[in-house]
C-alpha cells in the first residue's frame, strides 16, 4: 500500500520561515517527480514546486520564486520544500504529490493527505 506522508505544517508569522517534510513508502519510486501542491481558501490547487527523479529538473510557482524551494532524497523516498519570507498568501493547504514531471495535478498518481500552513500577521 502507497503511503504519502506531509509533515511540518503549522502557524507561523508573517516573514518566518517552515519546511515541510514529503516521504513516500509502500513501493519503489524510480523515476517518479515529488511535488508540492497548495490550495488556500477558495482558490484552486496550484503547483508550488516539482523536482524530478534525477534532481536535474525543476518547477516552481513565480509566486514563490526566490522565497521556496524544493529538494529530495531518493535514498530516503523524501522531499522537503524549504519555505522562508512567508506572506498571508502562502497560507494554504500544502500537499506532495508523486508522479510525472508536470505543473499539473492530473499528472500525478499519488497524493498525500495535506498539511495545513498558516500565516499570521
Amino acid at each position: 500500500q502507497v503511503q504519502v506522508i506531509e509533515s511540518g505544517g503549522g502557524l507561523v508569522q508573517v516573514g518566518d520561515s517552515l519546511t515541510l517534510s514529503c516521504t513516500a513508502s509502500g513501493r519503489t519510486f524510480n523515476g517518479y517527480t515529488m511535488a508540492w501542491f497548495r490550495q488556500g481558501p477558495g482558490k484552486e490547487r496550484e503547483i508550488v514546486a516539482a523536482i524530478a527523479w534525477n534532481n536535474n529538473l525543476t518547477i516552481t510557482a513565480d509566486s514563490v520564486t526566490g522565497r521556496f524551494t524544493i529538494t529530495r532524497d531518493n535514498t530516503r523516498n523524501t522531499a522537503w520544500l524549504h519555505m522562508k519570507d512567508l506572506k498571508l498568501e502562502d497560507a494554504a493547504v500544502y500537499s506532495c504529490a508523486l508522479g510525472s514531471f508536470s505543473e499539473r495535478p492530473y499528472d500525478y498518481k499519488y497524493w498525500g493527505q495535506g498539511t495545513q500552513v498558516t500565516v499570521s500577521s
